[in-house]
């Protein structure tokens, strides 16, 4: 099987099960920014150096794939019959737990904080912004086509959780958050 098709040289795609349509159509849109999340998740997965959360970061990526597959198949019937699930309010409940279990290894917010600090921080922020992203991009979609909430809630959680691991990086690296400090006047 080529790579290429060139099915898509004239600007359209398939959706599973539905036809093909327009690459800029939000549905698309909405799965794209999710396949972009994803490879930045992979970018901060290479920039850790901690297995835990590297092997997180592998069952957060299996489960972005999960909800690309569900968005690139927008018919119940076709989603049923390949077994296509998304996230489900079990995967929402794992990522509060390990946000839960990193908070105790770093003292809590006194003040807003930049992205920065390790390498590994700045990929987790950067991850975090696709994931507001990709979640926007979803929620103007979910107002068009109900999308099952258990997705959109993993996403939401998913950024704090980012946020979380960008502070981590920070804490085991020995390096502080970088503060905010507010107007410079």
């Amino acid at each position: 099987m080529k790579i290429y098709t060139r099915r898509g040289d004239g600007g359209e795609t398939d959706l599973f099960g539905s036809g093909r349509v327009a690459k800029d159509t939000l549905r698309v849109e909405v799965y794209g920014a999710v396949d972009e999340l994803n490879s930045f998740v992979g970018v901060a997965a290479a920039a850790s150096s901690h297995d835990d959360v590297r092997a997180l970061l592998q069952e957060i990526q299996s489960r972005l794939f999960d909800i690309g597959s569900l968005l690139a198949t927008p018919e119940a019937r076709h989603r049923e019959k390949s077994g296509i699930t998304g996230a489900t309010a079990a995967d929402v409940e794992e990522l509060e737990h390990a946000i839960d279990r990193f908070e105790v290894e770093f003292e809590p917010l006194k003040s807003f904080v930049l992205p920065g600090g390790t390498a590994a921080a700045a990929a987790f922020h950067v991850a975090r912004a696709s994931c507001r992203l990709a979640e926007r991009r979803a929620v103007s979609l979910h107002r068009e086509e109900p999308l099952e909430e258990s997705s959109l809630r993993y996403l939401n959680r998913l950024s704090d959780l980012f946020f979380v691991l960008a502070r981590l990086e920070n804490a085991r690296g020995g390096v502080p958050d970088v503060p905010w400090t507010g107007p410079q006047r």
